[in-house]
């Protein structure tokens, strides 16, 4: 069980703090790290991995300090967003490479190598890559000793369709295994598709952090929208406009649906089952339009 701790972590170049006073705890099973670009993803990676120190606070793993201490990477795998790469190797020299690092040889490199099916293009230059063969050939040199903490900086940038399914089921996997992955992404879709837990990050502070329809929930200040469905919804939003847990309804003629909004989330769930068997009438849907993982986000960045 590997937990990686960071304790009120700022970070800055400058006159520019690129994160600001962040505390999370990540532990086994599949985190997505969330923010827009610039929202500090990298650099705290960065710090989580190593490569960079925190200007004020701390980064441990399972209680070791990260920074400076080169004991940890026998337990860290890291695919990196930036490009850089050996381009005059072959893929399979540079998993190979990685795997000496770490006295291991070439039967982990092939291993690691068929883990994200890169056997077909291992002997070909790392210059002839796509950029979503390159993302896998990193992918395979971070899975390479089999480390308990993976740190995915955009892993899926550059990938095809099949290329991410692909990686998405890998990564799952390894969280049903009990080891600790964590991917950034501005993708809204895939940290929904994907993550078990969320931690988002915007303009460098900690946002939230948990499911992000429990995270929606928390948010008092915000009206919770439903669309509704029943087989009479002209006297159903006649009788639920005059409750003041909703704030709004609008008939959809389109979807032939009710828009609510709600301004009291629990006085509403009471309320819409009990107008409905009061007024004889049927609920056919019931469905939240705005706890999407882009809806929170969208209130969280606006917040």
């Amino acid at each position: 069980m590997t937990t990686l701790s960071i304790d009120h972590v700022s970070r800055w170049f400058g006159n520019v703090v690129a994160v600001n006073d962040i505390t999370m705890t990540i532990g086994p099973g599949v985190t997505g790290l969330l923010g827009p670009n610039g929202a500090g993803k990298s650099t705290l990676i960065n710090m989580m991995g190593g490569f960079l120190a925190p200007s004020t606070g701390s980064v441990t793993l399972d209680g070791r300090p990260v920074w400076r201490n080169e004991q940890i990477y026998r337990q860290i795998g890291i695919v990196p967003e930036r490009e850089a790469m050996y381009d005059f190797l072959t893929g399979r020299e540079f998993v190979v490479a990685n795997a000496e690092l770490h006295g291991l040889g070439d039967k982990a490199a092939r291993q690691a190598l068929a883990t994200v099916e890169m056997e077909y293009a291992q002997d070909r230059k790392i210059s002839t890559y796509s950029k979503g063969m390159r993302q896998r050939v990193k992918m395979a040199s971070a899975l390479v000793h089999e480390p308990s903490l993976l740190l995915l900086d955009e892993p899926f940038n550059g990938m095809d369709p099949r290329q991410r399914m692909q990686l998405m089921d890998l990564l799952r996997r390894m969280g049903d295994e009990g080891r600790t992955v964590l991917f950034s992404s501005h993708i809204l879709e895939e940290v929904e598709q994907l993550a078990w837990h969320i931690e988002v990050i915007v303009a460098g502070r900690h946002a939230a952090s948990g499911d992000f329809r429990r995270i929606r929930r928390l948010m008092t200040d915000r009206p919770h929208r439903y669309l509704v469905r029943s087989s009479d919804d002209r006297a159903l939003a006649a009788a639920l406009i005059a409750d003041p847990s909703t704030s709004g309804i609008e008939v959809d003629l389109a979807e032939g649906a009710l828009r609510v909004q709600a301004v009291d989330f629990g006085r509403f769930t009471t309320l819409l089952p009990r107008v409905a068997r009061e007024h004889g009438i049927r609920l056919l849907t019931v469905s939240p339009s705005d706890e999407s993982l882009e809806s929170v986000f969208s209130y969280l960045v606006a917040a």
